[in-house]
């Protein structure tokens, strides 16, 4: 097998072949500062102005809520730490779930450390948070509520409209945050019944460029700088742009949007005839993604076997999977997803996450079953405990 068959593009998507093309151009002939005065200042922040344009008609945002960042790490934490120093009187009650993305748990830890208090919501099996606790923990004193749209490793879909309901009964001062860096590009992100306050992207995720995300902050609401220097981005983000990643960001988010029914409505088919594949020739496996899951991501339990023993095998085969978030992939610990979600340790363990885009075929799920066929049988565990 010579083709490379990518299955993990949730870690990261390969680049529109247009968007490499125009970040090219960008690169080779607008390399002006958009702060500078001159032709090539204003050339570059014209560009730069476009593509801020481009993401917010897809958000139903007004250009000047769109704030561009380094990734969706920095939009998360400019989101979250941003609002809580903006609005000290707001509260010290905040609130988020058990299976949101390093990005987001590692700054709630820290806001603990700081005295804030933290209520992490527990999770279905299905990776749908508990609303009736939401309902419980969420009171008048909550400043912000922060949720993953889409999770990243088996794909589960928060009910944001029901949360926003929640909030606005028992808290409608509190302000939501949406981490929607797995469900940009994929499905609709603003949705009818929606109040969404502040929302982070990224474009790697969707055949963008690395190094350029942007977050949406909702006209009123209140952010303090977590970046100090120059001024750029109206003083909410120093640092001079990132203007080909900005071009390139804005040119990906066109094209993917241009497509999205079209791209869901294959995703779902590759992810039914995957799921089929793997129920015919492996009886033991587990499917830790739901039937409602967002169809680009399949998170699959094989038991008996070490995912990383799996990944690497399947790699020899030009088969690129991952064991869960690309974020933590280097941390021995257990998913904090799958076990929230009550998962059991030895199929935490065997966790594969396949993660399509619109470019995987048919074919490319066959093949890479066959190759589990093949990889399964010799690194299965004994009972004894060694691998064969």
């Amino acid at each position: 097998m010579s083709k490379d068959i990518y299955l993990d593009n949730s870690a990261t998507t390969k680049p529109y072949d247009e968007v490499v093309q125009y970040i090219y151009e960008v690169s080779r002939n607008f390399y002006g500062n958009p702060s500078s005065l001159h032709t090539k200042g204003i050339e570059a922040e014209n560009l730069v102005k476009k593509a801020r344009f481009q993401i917010a008609t897809v958000l139903k945002a007004d250009s000047k809520e769109i704030f561009f960042t380094s990734g969706g790490t920095e939009s998360n934490n400019m989101a979250i730490m941003g609002y809580l120093r903006a609005n000290p009187r707001a509260g010290k009650h905040i609130i988020t779930s058990e299976i949101e993305h390093p990005s987001v748990m590692e700054v709630f830890k820290h806001l603990e450390s700081e005295g804030f208090r933290v209520n992490y919501i527990p999770v279905d099996q299905n990776g749908i948070i508990k609303l009736d606790i939401l309902k419980e923990v969420i009171n008048k004193e909550t400043a912000l509520l922060s949720f993953m749209y889409t999770n990243n490793e088996v794909g589960a879909n928060q009910p944001i409209a029901e949360i926003d309901r929640i909030r606005k009964e028992l808290s409608p001062s509190a302000v939501l945050h949406i981490d929607a860096v797995q469900a940009f590009g994929k499905t609709p992100v603003f949705q009818a019944g929606m109040n969404i306050d502040l929302l982070s992207i990224s474009a790697h995720k969707i055949h963008g460029p690395k190094g350029i995300g942007a977050l949406y902050i909702r006209k009123g609401i209140k952010v303090k700088p977590i970046l100090l220097g120059g001024g750029q981005e109206t003083a909410l983000r120093s640092g001079t742009e990132n203007v080909p990643g900005i071009c390139g960001f804005g040119l990906a988010t066109e094209m993917i949007f241009s497509s999205l029914e079209g791209n869901f409505l294959k995703a779902k088919e590759l992810k039914q005839h995957f799921i089929e594949k793997l129920k015919q020739n492996f009886e033991d496996a587990v499917i830790n993604s739901s039937d409602e899951a967002l169809p680009y991501i399949i998170n699959v339990s094989f038991p008996n076997l070490k995912s990383e023993v799996l990944l690497h095998h399947l790699e020899q085969k030009n088969i690129y999977v991952s064991t869960g978030s690309a974020c933590s992939s280097h941390k021995s610990s257990h998913s904090h997803v799958l076990k929230a979600m009550g998962v059991s340790p030895k199929y935490i363990d065997g966790a594969i996450r396949f993660s399509l885009s619109a470019g995987n075929t048919m074919e490319e799920l066959d093949e890479t079953i066959n190759a589990l066929k093949e990889i399964i049988p010799v690194i299965s565990i004994k009972r004894k405990g060694k691998i064969k």
